[in-house]
């Protein structure tokens, strides 16, 4: 079946003649690449675009995954910032975020006379309210994942397959996701959240989150590993950096990562 899967999705890149892959580093947008590259070489290309919403550890991915790929990767920056639609950040922030990604990726598109737009929604996506992916159709963005009906279990077990050094990578979500839907999202906002989340990766945590409530930072982490904040000198440590982050209180939130 899931082989079956593979060269369904080989055979429709291959159709496509060239493409251009919103690479963000995540194992959905990897396995994309990977196959692109395998079925296409020279003709697919990686882009990974750059924002103060694009956490840096996700671009270290990003850019050795590509390396290890062999693949011709484009690193090009973007300001979600600039977009008064997004700054809102009302419930169709995502669907602001993507319109200005695919609208640059469309005019390097054009640039480098490339035919196809591809991203990496799998099949499991389609059942979450996902206003990205209707920015995405808007702007002819195909989904190969989607069209080879790869679940997110299934992409991870392909991936693995073929060597992808991220198979196992937890999901990622932009930094702006961290903060509630009708505050102004703010560089610094982005800024101190980004930092606070690059304590816990330093701490060992593997699938966490830190969301901004101001005042409040409320700790995510996966239930495996609420255990660990049983340790005095973590919470001392972790509090103690996050103070100087500007959150006057530190809180875990006992339903852990969700």
């Amino acid at each position: 079946m899931l082989r079956n899967k593979l060269l369904k999705m080989q055979n429709l890149l291959q159709r496509m003649e060239s493409v251009l892959v919103a690479f963000s580093g995540g194992i959905d947008s990897s396995l994309v690449l990977k196959i692109a590259h395998d079925s296409l070489g020279d003709r697919a290309i990686a882009v990974t675009a750059v924002s103060p919403t694009f956490p840096g550890l996700e671009l270290e991915t990003a850019r050795r995954v590509g390396q290890e790929i062999g693949v011709r990767h484009l690193i090009i920056d973007t300001d979600q910032l600039t977009m008064p639609d997004f700054v809102r950040n009302d419930a169709n922030r995502c669907y602001h975020c993507k319109t200005d990604l695919y609208q640059a990726l469309q005019k390097l598109q054009l640039e480098l006379n490339i035919g196809t737009m591809v991203d990496g929604t799998n099949q499991d996506d389609l059942s979450d309210d996902r206003p990205g992916t209707v920015a995405a159709r808007e702007w002819g963005v195909r989904s190969p994942l989607v069209e080879a009906e790869l679940s997110k279990a299934e992409v991870r077990s392909l991936a693995k397959e073929l060597g992808l050094s991220n198979w196992n990578k937890p999901a990622a979500a932009c930094l702006s996701s961290r903060i509630p839907r009708g505050t102004v999202i703010t560089r610094e906002k982005l800024t101190r959240v980004e930092q606070a989340e690059a304590l816990l990766f330093q701490e060992g945590f593997r699938q966490f989150r830190v969301r901004d409530h101001g005042e409040i930072a409320r700790i995510e982490v996966e239930e495996d590993e609420l255990a660990r904040w049983l340790d005095p000198a973590r919470r001392t440590r972790v509090s103690a950096q996050l103070n100087t982050l500007g959150f006057q209180f530190v809180t875990l939130d006992l339903a852990g990562y969700r």
